[in-house]
């Protein structure tokens, strides 16, 4: 009885083995048929991404690829356009092939074109169609500088411009294409609810007279898509971006040479920080809707939400459209020690720490600026 029953054991000690050995390789049969399966997914994808949208359609699309466009960008703009099949596809392709240096331009490209075609349309400036309208949109202008150009290149007349650039209904559809663009602009005394956010940049047309709602749309796409380049920037300064795009503005009005929009970012921050007004004379000049003159004493009273000198703090909105340096000046600022800074007409700008020091700058160099207006 004991042979027989340690017979039995062994028997099923086999079975359990080869059952054992059953499933495991079962289970890399399945290992390897998923992989198989994967791969020829992975395959399918790659290879329907990569070749012609739709080899059929030989139809020329026009495609504007702005300055400093992203792949992200360009990949979201070929795909809204039906030349390729995925934007995000193109954006890791090119990411991962090293592809770059697209050329900005508007292009006439057709979705019968493979990838590879496209890509090297982009980088050779290949398929290029000569804009109809170049309109180049200066750092630190305001709206109704804005508007003048507009109107001088198009023959748009200015107030139709800035109506257009008011319109409520018009705002809310911007809001809704643009993530970037704040409830801040429906505050009650602002000028221009989209001062700061017609970005400065220039912009190619395929038209002499383009629609109004595209010229626009493309100053505020544009400022949308750097303002989401300093996102976790925004969150860190403890100040709303609205805020931060104002203060940027101001920089932008204050400095004329790059090295000095962190230093006078940093000015700005001191005084913020012991709750003394920015005292900045482009506030004033804005509040007073005269860009030009010199600011003189009886002007800074100005009763107006703008005015630094009246009011502490940032001001109730921007006063012109700042460019990236000055966005990102705002958001990273120099440490300085200084409470003061003096511009003079030559782009120099001069840094004190005392009211006394400040008034003493003030004095010696306050002429330059009556020289500087009688020979503009």
């Amino acid at each position: 009885m004991l042979q027989l029953q340690s017979s039995g054991n062994y028997i099923n000690e086999n079975k359990k083995k080869k059952r054992t050995k059953s499933i495991i390789l079962s289970i890399i049969a399945l290992f390897f048929t998923v992989i198989v399966l994967i791969a020829g997914i992975l395959y399918f994808y790659f290879n329907k991404n990569i070749g012609a949208f739709d080899s059929k359609n030989q139809e020329n699309i026009t495609v504007e690829i702005p300055i400093g466009s992203s792949t992200a960008h360009i990949g979201k703009e070929l795909e809204e356009k039906g030349i390729i099949n995925s934007g995000q596809f193109f954006k890791l392709y090119t990411r991962v092939k090293g592809e770059g240096d697209f050329q900005a331009g508007i292009y006439e490209l057709s979705p019968s074109m493979k990838l590879s075609e496209i890509i090297a349309a982009l980088k050779e400036g290949k398929l290029f169609k000569k804009p109809e309208l170049v309109l180049t949109i200066p750092e630190g202008f305001n709206v109704p500088q804005i508007a003048g150009l507009i109107s001088e290149n198009t023959g748009y007349k200015k107030e139709e411009i800035i109506n257009k650039m008011t319109e409520e209904a018009y705002l809310k559809e911007l809001q809704s294409k643009y993530k970037n663009i704040p409830d801040d602009i429906y505050k009650e005394g602002l000028y221009y609810p989209l001062e700061g956010f017609l970005f400065p940049a220039t912009y190619e047309f395929d038209k002499k007279k383009p629609e109004l709602t595209e010229m626009i749309d493309k100053m505020v796409e544009q400022s949308s898509d750097v303002i989401a380049k300093y996102e976790k920037d925004f969150k860190k300064s403890g100040y709303s971006m609205f805020e931060m795009i104002t203060l940027a503005s101001l920089i932008e009005e204050e400095s004329q040479r790059d090295e000095d929009r962190q230093k006078i970012s940093g000015v700005f921050y001191n005084r913020l920080e012991k709750d003394m007004k920015l005292d900045s004379d482009p506030t004033v000049k804005y509040a007073r809707k005269d860009f030009d003159v010199q600011v003189l004493y009886e002007h800074l009273e100005v009763d107006s939400p703008y005015n630094t000198y009246r009011y502490k703090g940032i001001p109730i909105g921007p006063i012109a459209s700042p460019g990236e340096k000055s966005i990102k000046a705002a958001l990273q600022p120099e440490k300085m020690d200084e409470l003061f800074f003096y511009a003079r007409p030559n782009g120099e700008v001069i840094y004190t720490k005392t009211l006394q020091e400040h008034n003493a700058v003030y004095k010696k160099y306050r002429d330059e600026w009556k020289v500087w207006q009688e020979q503009q």
